[in-house]
């Protein structure tokens, strides 16, 4: 193999590394089959939440995966892949997986987030719980619902007590 195309694929690695070492999650899809138009459809709603999506060889991102320390991916890196890279954990397999609802052809093959090698049905799971902000919503209405039912309950017998 020529020095500078060695030289090439040690940058090529190096800059992934250095992307799944900035990104909280990254997200192997197969998109293979996609139009043209369908692919573009995708990199753009990726890139207007702050996503980015890369078709690399698989070699490349075997080795990035392995230099960054991560495990479990050799199995899913066959045939043609690309990989979404989010600072959040979340926002790349949502806009993949609803994507892939109305793109048959869209597969999630596996996933890195906050560290850790998940397959193709966590991170489907990941996708379909609320984002951060919605479970602190969540979390507070059910911390206040207690307080909220006993207020009812004194108005209900505010209320009673003034009809008497």
């Amino acid at each position: 193999m020529k020095e500078a195309t060695l030289n090439k694929k040690i940058e090529q690695v190096q800059e992934i590394v250095s992307e799944l070492n900035a990104s909280k999650s990254a997200v192997v899809v197969n998109v293979i089959g996609l139009t043209v138009e369908q692919v573009s459809e995708l990199r753009t709603n990726l890139y207007n939440a702050g996503c980015k999506l890369k078709v690399i060889k698989n070699n490349i991102i075997r080795r990035a995966v392995k230099d960054a320390g991560y495990e479990g991916l050799d199995e899913v890196l066959v045939g043609p892949n690309a990989i979404a890279f989010s600072t959040d954990t979340q926002v790349a397999a949502k806009v993949l997986n609803d994507f892939a609802k109305n793109n048959e052809l869209v597969e999630i093959k596996a996933g890195i987030i906050d560290g850790q090698v998940f397959n193709g049905q966590e991170v489907k799971a990941l996708a379909a719980l609320p984002n951060k902000e919605g479970m602190i919503a969540m979390l507070l209405s059910v911390l206040q619902a207690p307080i909220r039912n006993i207020a009812c309950v004194i108005k209900a017998i505010g209320e009673k007590e003034e009809q008497e």
